[in-house]
């Protein structure tokens, strides 16, 4: 760990731009190309109609996020640089821990901003282009306005900047965040049948959750769980009957606008 870090503290700016770059197009390469995967592995299992054939824009969309992630990474190196950041090389345990605080701390701070974004006011500028492709395939992940990026990337730095957690850890939730991520845009369910019948199990939001979410924009506002959309009302009073099965729900609903954040 030592040569990584003697790597961060003595690059320069210049080259950590580069291989941030980089880090990001694999990123999205390798999110892809297992979204594609799962999508043919569990195709029998659809429960969002098939998308259509690519548009121009999503490329652009999805590489302009590329580049703000990037940027977003650069910023955390130089805030660690300032000592803004901190993070502990210890292992064990306490990662265990420092992960289950990372997921649990953006899991409510994306749920807020999730809403905030689908209020009238500001969906067209942050959240609209997302939506733009109800019928959503894996690259869907990446194809944001980039005021969103720029928005869900200043929530993590904030989080980093809070919270000193561990090296492993941080890796260890950016992986995770990548991989649910995609799973909730493949558009079939990869989840077993039980998954919503299971103790806790079924508070970890699934494919047919956020499937249900770019046909239904007044429902499932949470990334990995549906704590929130639970406590808030927000969640599909149907969520685990139609588990499973194509969501179908009526086109006035795939253009409603859910309601403001509720009230402290």
């Amino acid at each position: 760990m030592d040569p990584a870090i003697d790597w961060l503290r003595n690059v320069p700016l210049w080259q950590a731009a580069l291989v941030f770059l980089a880090k990001n197009v694999l990123v999205l390469g390798v999110a892809v190309a297992l979204g594609e995967w799962l999508r043919r592995r569990f195709a029998h299992r659809r429960v969002a109609p098939e998308a259509p054939a690519l548009q121009r824009e999503e490329w652009v969309l999805a590489a302009v996020c590329v580049v703000l992630n990037s940027v977003v990474t650069f910023a955390g190196l130089l805030l660690w640089r300032e000592g803004l950041i901190r993070f502990r090389l210890d292992g064990g345990p306490r990662v265990l821990v420092d992960v289950l605080v990372l997921v649990g701390v953006m899991d409510l701070g994306m749920y807020l901003l999730h809403r905030t974004a689908h209020v009238p006011l500001l969906y067209g500028w942050l959240h609209a282009p997302h939506h733009r492709y109800e019928r959503a395939r894996p690259l869907t992940l990446f194809v944001l306005s980039p005021l969103e990026v720029l928005g869900f990337g200043a929530l993590w730095l904030a989080v980093c900047m809070a919270y000193e957690a561990s090296w492993a850890a941080m890796l260890l939730y950016l992986v995770f965040n990548t991989l649910w991520g995609v799973l909730g845009h493949l558009g079939v369910e990869p989840f077993p049948d039980g998954w919503v019948r299971w103790p806790g199990l079924r508070a970890v939001a699934t494919t047919t959750f956020h499937a249900r979410h770019h046909l239904d924009q007044a429902h499932h506002f949470g990334f990995y769980t549906l704590v929130w959309d639970r406590l808030f009302g927000t969640l599909a009073p149907d969520y685990e009957a139609s588990f499973g099965r194509s969501q179908v729900v009526p086109h006035e609903s795939l253009t409603a606008s859910a309601p403001g954040l509720p009230s402290p």
